[in-house]
């Protein structure tokens, strides 16, 4: 059996590329059927190289999981940016390549994400997941997460439910 190291550190300006192809595929694999076709189109063409060099040199701090040297997950992490909710950290994306999926990677990368936001001393973390993504509500609630507070985004016309999580 062959052991997989793994290893989560601050995405510098050379993983933009990678971090795209992340994205793009993670995205696709997960909402593929739940949002319209054309406004996934749209939200993944956003997200060119360009796009991620300038998250990357942003407010927000960008994690990249590597496993064997190879970027194969991001997370992003900042200041909730939901006021009114009581949890000061929030991580707003956390995305693996699909097969590198269920396999405890996410659980690593989440970890050092809820970390990162402690060690800036923020109390309580939230992230939010579309409510039709069973996936991430599995993920997170296997995580401790308890679901929080509701809200709606448009995407093509259509509203789609978001649910948040909240760890203390």
């Amino acid at each position: 059996m062959r052991i997989l190291s793994s290893d989560v550190r601050p995405a510098e300006a050379a993983d933009a590329e990678k971090i795209a192809n992340v994205y793009w595929r993670a995205w696709q694999h997960a909402y593929a059927g739940i949002l319209p076709h054309q406004a996934l189109h749209e939200l993944l063409s956003r997200r060119n190289i360009a796009w991620w060099k300038r998250a990357i040199a942003g407010e927000e701090t960008l994690l990249v999981l590597e496993v064997q040297g190879k970027p194969v997950g991001y997370a992003s992490v900042g200041l909730n940016r939901v006021k009114a909710l009581p949890h000061e950290g929030e991580i707003y994306e956390i995305y693996l390549l699909p097969e590198y999926q269920g396999l405890g990677f996410g659980r690593v990368l989440f970890g050092e994400a809820r970390r990162l936001l402690a060690s800036l001393g923020c109390k309580g973390t939230i992230c939010w997941s579309y409510d039709a993504l069973d996936q991430a509500a599995t993920f997170f609630t296997a995580l401790g997460g308890k679901p929080f507070a509701f809200a709606e985004e448009e995407h093509g016309g259509k509203l789609f439910g978001k649910v948040s999580h909240v760890w203390e």
